[in-house]
């Protein structure tokens, strides 16, 4: 029989790495590589959601501003007479008042036409749900003032502002600038 021809010997030093293996590490390091590039990117898009969030919740507390060009003559819009029943907690007493609205401009008066029906049913439930000793004094007058207000600007889409529309420096948030009493009888 014949022999197997013997392979040689080679030192350890002198053995050539496989190809294979170098490929193989190669890569997993571009796997590697491109994982972690696509973690970054994740997390970079989604810290900078959660900043525009931020930013966007902080703003939307804040109502739309509206500008009041103080060379022009205020417009007033005189809304018909309101008689409601008050609250029969201290009796049976009655409501008539007579308002008019401030508003920024003679173009809100368009506006306001076409939701009159649900102004007037707003101020409506409102007044009648006082009773008669919370709007006896000016006190209380000034607060339905500003609640007619803010139920009205709320009516044409603008929400109030968190702060107190009571400050002296208070900017106009909404069309509706103020709520004036042309008559106001309690009976």
């Amino acid at each position: 029989m014949a022999k197997a021809p013997a392979k040689p010997e080679t030192e350890e030093g002198d053995a050539p790495a496989p190809k294979r293996g170098k490929k193989l590490v190669i890569v997993l390091i571009v796997l590697v590589l491109l994982l972690l590039v696509a973690v970054g990117a994740t997390a970079f898009l989604l810290l900078s959601k959660k900043s525009d969030d931020k930013h966007e919740e902080e703003h939307a507390d804040e109502p739309p501003k509206i500008t009041v060009d103080r060379s022009k003559p205020p417009t007033f819009i005189p809304l018909d007479a309101f008689t409601v029943n008050l609250q029969p907690g201290e009796g049976d007493h009655y409501l008539q008042a007579v308002i008019q609205l401030k508003v920024t401009e003679p173009a809100i008066a368009e506006d306001l036409k076409v939701f009159m029906p649900e102004i007037r049913h707003r101020i409506n439930l409102l007044l009648s749900s006082k009773l008669p000793s919370e709007i006896a004094n000016i006190e209380g007058r000034e607060i339905l003032a500003d609640e007619i207000m803010i139920e009205t600007n709320y009516v044409l889409g603008f929400e109030p502002p968190k702060q107190s529309r009571r400050s002296t420096n208070a900017e106009p948030w909404g069309p509706i600038l103020a709520v004036l009493f042309d008559s106001f009888i309690v009976q």
